[in-house]
């Protein structure tokens, strides 16, 4: 089975295109190659890593990447998480086919430390669902 290649883009590649790449690697086991970039970059958000360690995954090691990095990889995928990167996203030269969700940006929300945390985890809580599904019927 040849592996597919998947890219995960969002605005910054920090909070939901991480969280997603995590989540897509995990329910796709070693069936697929997940990328994940921005159209930007702004460093994996903290807040991110931590939430998604309480789940069991691991994307402290994750990296934000500009979307430009990975314009020679042949994308048979390509999901946008938010509205700004699917309207900013570059044109690439594959036949990708092109998904896109619109997920709240968590690393937006407001109040106190623990009504950011719970804003975190209902995400990540969405982004697990998507990508658990998404993977069920793409890969």
């Amino acid at each position: 089975m040849v592996k597919k290649n998947i890219l995960v883009l969002c605005t910054g590649n920090s909070c939901r295109s991480q969280m997603a790449h995590g989540y897509l690697e995990h329910f796709a086991r070693n069936n697929a190659h997940i990328y994940s970039a921005g159209v930007e970059t702004h460093g994996v958000n903290p807040m991110a890593i931590a939430i998604m360690k309480e789940d069991g995954i691991d994307i402290s090691h994750h990296t934000s990447n500009h979307v430009v990095e990975y314009m020679h990889i042949p994308f048979d995928l390509v999901i946008t998480v938010c509205d700004n990167a699917n309207e900013k996203c570059p044109v690439f030269p594959s036949a990708a086919k092109k998904f896109h969700h619109n997920f709240p940006d968590p690393a937006k929300c407001i109040g106190t430390e623990e009504e950011i945390l719970q804003e975190f985890r209902r995400i990540r809580e969405m982004i697990k669902e998507y990508c658990n599904s998404f993977v069920k019927e793409n890969i």
